[in-house]
């Protein structure tokens, strides 16, 4: 785990968003929600949110995926695209 993604989990975790489960896995970041979370409005209001929380992270910033799962769907959000990333079909 690098520090990037270490410092990650740090801030994600001190939210105390109740009921989510958060951990690395290999260099990505699994959030593993309740049931009843709506990913949809997780999936909307997620880069704002990401915005203002990496506010608090002073590390050098790296490639890292977040992976939201809610027991029914899952989606991933890619934070600091790699070119490899970018150039994808």
């Amino acid at each position: 785990m690098n520090a990037y993604q270490q410092k990650w989990i740090e801030v994600l975790k001190n939210a105390h968003l109740q009921g989510w489960k958060i951990e690395a896995r290999g260099e990505d970041i699994f959030i593993d929600m309740p049931h009843i979370t709506d990913l949809k409005l997780i999936r909307d209001n997620l880069p704002q949110t990401i915005g203002l929380m990496s506010l608090d992270i002073d590390q050098p910033k790296q490639r890292l995926n977040f992976i939201f799962h809610n027991g029914y769907e899952q989606f991933e959000y890619l934070l600091n695209p790699s070119e490899d990333d970018l150039n994808r079909e």
